[in-house]
């Protein structure tokens, strides 16, 4: 739906269209105003007014009238329609445009997300790192502080050990000194008793020599007496003197002994004076001796002490240098985590700003998100319009759909004298979709909706037919089938030439459409199941071409006999049809149904005319069973897409078959007649459709009598020399065209309970 600022300009254009419409078919230039849309929009009360139209007539029975008012109304409709498809685009492009906004927008949040949580990682993981090294560091830190603690304490001891060794070795020198002074006044006490002990010795030896000299004199003395005692008488005389002198001699002699006495007593003293002056020396020199082993003992110790000393300075040395070098780590380290910090913080800033970006962007992704879904539910509703507006198109027609394709001329094809027999007439009435044949001078029209000339190419006429494989996913059954003489190129149209891209018939490209478009419903919420079944109609038996038990040697005589499969052809109520025993495969892609049309081309019958090498002797019958649901807005869909290749339709003189080939030739015409007394029924309304007459008939029944959409291909070769069979399959394709069939009907499940467009 489009907004109201716009309906002013769409009901100027809608009025130009009815103004258009009013002015009469006669007007050229009135109609291509029509058809042009590129400045005009549409509001859903023009297209329901224009849905909602009935045509005025003067005159019922004027069918030119009538066609030309159905003219001018399918020329608006598909002015709507393609202002619709555009709108459409418009609008695909702009959900394509929001899903990669929306697409890109969460690729840049997952990155930025993805980013953010790495810087995240990474900062922690070097916040973890830099605080393990800083927890490490503060250990070794602490350690070493200990360290240094306990070299200080044990360096202080040693000062103070030094300090007292060497107050001690003071005192020991200074008591080593007193003692050697000691010793020496010992020594010179000593030797000066010594010098005394000498002298008394030499006293005591004059005191001996003395006192033996005392004995000699007393013995001169006792000898004296006797003298005097002999010589009494002359020492009469001298005895007082005697006497005087014998006590002055006693008196010495006394005196000496005293001094003896008192000598000897002096010499006992002295002696034990020496003793206890050797008993002295005997300590001092054991204490000089122990104070000696001390002072040893002390100077190895000192030296030890010393060494260690030296050892705990170049400890100390090397500690203070490693505290100076750790002291500088922990001064690097702690610049680096004031650092990490800082980087810390602006990635806390960053951060931040990412959260808030990522916030915007998450804002901006719920906005397009919200557009996405505004567009999408116009997106669909402009589906559903269209599709209502293009179903009713074909309502309008009613009837089955002819196009025409004439074939260029080939190198094979025989020169005559009668010249060119097709032309194509210029009128603007008449334009795209009339031929005219002249045989024997007798010009013969025909207008069917479409006629393709010689230079078309498989992209122009499969552009023709898109809309109808699209109304086979919009749940509808669709029968394209192809009709012609034998050479008319059948086959061309419908399957193409393999291994040309540009020359894909009908049936790759179609396959790839629906397989495409499923591909873009997807994001809808659409889900497609396709199956493929594939048979041919020979000699009136069908066949199944993609069976897995088939034998490419003895195929025709296994079915053609009684002991082969018989295929039953069912119709259900829902106008569904069903061939017992067919195989049915299910297929994703386009891939597998080309592998299943190749095997189904190389089991096709064929055989050899006088009008074709290679002519289909049979019946190809592809029908692909669509089956979509859509969850969102649960909706089912099921539609069935059947693309026919009819066998080549020749009379028996001129196709020149002999044989088998006249039973093959005789059965397809049999069944291609019966296929005309089917159109004839229809066409007249008779009571009675004779469906069962043929194998082809009554497998399109639902195609050509039920509520499908049905187009035939009528192919016809420019040759000269096929000119009656080209004038037969185009008065044919006449009588096809002009048969009128049931309305459409979608095969759709729907349980909405809003819905704004309802389909067709």
């Amino acid at each position: 739906m489009v907004g109201t600022a716009t309906n002013g300009r769409s009901r100027h254009a809608f009025s130009q269209v009815n103004g258009a419409h009013d002015i009469g078919p006669n007007s050229a230039p009135a109609s291509n105003a029509g058809s042009e849309c590129g400045g005009f929009e549409f509001t859903r009360e023009d297209v329901e007014a224009l849905l909602n139209e009935k045509p005025k007539r003067k005159d019922r029975f004027n069918l030119k009238e009538k066609c030309d008012l159905l003219t001018e109304y399918i020329k608006r409709l598909k002015l709507c329609i393609k202002w619709f498809q555009e709108l459409e685009s418009s609008y695909l492009f702009e959900q394509e445009k929001l899903q990669d906004r929306l697409i890109e927008a969460e690729q840049n949040c997952s990155r930025m997300e993805i980013l953010l949580e790495k810087k995240e990682e990474e900062l922690n993981a070097v916040i973890a790192e830099l605080r393990n090294n800083y927890s490490s560091l503060q250990e070794k830190f602490s350690k070493e502080e200990l360290d240094k603690l306990a070299a200080m304490e044990s360096l202080t001891t040693e000062r103070e050990a030094r300090l007292n060794i060497e107050r001690s070795q003071n005192s020991l020198s200074e008591e080593l000194s007193r003692t050697q002074r000691e010793l020496s006044s010992a020594n010179q006490k000593m030797s000066s008793l010594n010098d005394m002990y000498k002298r008394l010795q030499d006293y005591i030896a004059s005191l001996q020599q003395y006192n033996s000299k005392l004995h000699t004199d007393l013995s001169t003395v006792e000898d004296d007496l006797k003298r005097t005692e002999k010589e009494k008488a002359s020492i009469v005389e001298n005895l007082s003197m005697l006497r005087g002198q014998l006590t002055m001699c006693r008196a010495s002699h006394d005196e000496a002994v005293k001094q003896r006495d008192s000598l000897v007593n002096e010499v006992a003293s002295l002696r034990v004076e020496l003793q206890q002056v050797r008993d002295d020396r005997d300590s001092l020199l054991l204490q000089v001796q122990t104070l000696t082993a001390e002072v040893v003992k002390y100077k190895e110790s000192t030296e030890s002490s010393c060494s260690q000393l030296d050892n705990l300075t170049t400890k100390t040395n090397e500690l203070e240098e490693r505290c100076t070098l750790q002291s500088n780590e922990i001064r690097t380290l702690k610049d680096r985590l004031m650092n990490a910090e800082e980087k810390l913080q602006l990635s806390d800033l960053s951060q931040l700003e990412t959260r808030t970006e990522y916030e915007e962007q998450k804002n901006i992704i719920t906005v397009l998100q919200n557009r996405l879904a505004d567009a999408e539910s116009k997106v669909i509703e402009g589906e559903m319009l269209r599709k209502k507006l293009h179903n009713t198109i074909l309502e309008l027609k009613g009837n089955i759909r002819v196009f025409c394709r004439v074939r260029p001329l080939l190198p094979d094809d025989g020169s005559s004298s009668e010249g060119k027999v097709i032309f194509y007439p210029t009128s603007m009435e008449a334009h795209g979709r009339g031929i005219d044949l002249v045989q024997s001078g007798q010009r013969h029209s025909f207008t069917f909706d479409k006629v393709f000339m010689p230079d078309a190419s498989q992209e122009e006429v499969f552009v023709e037919i898109s809309q109808l494989v699209q109304s086979a996913l919009d749940g509808y059954k669709v029968c394209i089938f192809a009709y012609g003489q034998t050479g008319s190129g059948k086959t061309y149209t419908m399957m193409g030439k393999p291994g040309l891209p540009e020359l894909k018939g009908l049936i790759p490209r179609s396959l790839e459409q629906i397989f495409q478009t499923r591909q873009s419903l997807e994001p809808q919420g659409w889900k497609y199941e396709m199956q493929v079944s594939m048979l041919e109609i020979y000699n009136e038996t069908i066949r199944d071409l993609i069976s897995t038990n088939r034998s490419s040697t003895d195929v025709l005589r296994l079915e053609n006999s009684n002991g082969g499969k018989q295929y039953t052809i069912k119709h259900d109520a829902n106008g569904n049809t069903h061939v017992s025993d067919l195989t049915i495969v299910d297929v994703r892609s386009a891939k597998e149904v080309a592998f299943l049309l190749n095997q189904a081309a190389n089991s096709r019958s064929v055989g050899k005319t006088q009008m074709n090498e290679q002519s289909s002797r049979s019946h190809f019958v592809f029908t692909l069973r669509i089956s979509g649901v859509n969850e969102s807005t649960e909706q089912h869909v099921q539609g069935v897409l059947n693309l026919i290749d009819l066998a080549g339709s020749e009379r028996l003189s001129k196709s020149g078959s002999t044989g088998d080939r006249l039973k093959e030739t005789q059965a397809i015409n049999k069944s291609l007649s019966s296929l005309s007394d089917v159109i004839f029924a229809l066409a007249k309304k008779e009571d009675y459709v004779p469906f069962r007459n043929s194998k082809l008939t009554y497998l399109l029944q639902p195609c050509l009598g039920g509520d499908s959409k049905t187009l035939m291909f009528v192919n016809i070769s420019p040759d000269s020399s096929s000119a009656g069979e080209s004038l037969c399959s185009l008065r044919f394709a006449a009588r096809v065209n002009a048969c009128e069939i049931g309305t459409p009907r979608r095969q759709t499940n729907m349980r909405l309970s809003d819905s704004r467009l309802s389909y067709c």
